[in-house]
């Protein structure tokens, strides 16, 4: 797994030569917008809601009051809303939480100044 993620993250630092990567991914029960220094995912609530990105699959576990869990590289990790928890060498942020679906920005570290 730690392959796959060298090489995401190889392919956009390179990319980042070339003027930077953004792209836009849907996937079962979820969308993500990816960007150099990581994705930002809006998970559906009520369906296994999962995405692949950054060489790595997300998947949204839980959502307990302000605690969501998310499985990430098939670690589970809970974090409240509008903080951050390492997993899996990167960062898991939950920006927002309502009836409908959680959006979480994971985060690889590498910045795009």
């Amino acid at each position: 797994m730690r392959v796959l993620r060298s090489i995401a993250l190889s392919l956009f630092a390179l990319s980042a030569l070339f003027g930077g990567a953004a792209c836009t991914v849907d996937g079962p029960g979820s969308k993500a917008d990816c960007h150099i220094d990581g994705c930002t995912i809006t998970f559906q609530r009520g369906v296994d809601a999962k995405a692949g990105v950054l060489g790595i699959e997300a998947k949204l576990v839980a959502v307990n009051g302000n605690i969501v869990t998310l499985e990430v590289a098939g670690k589970q990790v809970s974090v409240p809303v509008g903080e951050t928890q390492p997993a899996d060498g990167m960062n898991v942020t939950v920006t927002e939480v309502t009836e409908d679906q959680v959006v979480v920005r994971i985060a690889t570290g590498v910045t795009t100044n």
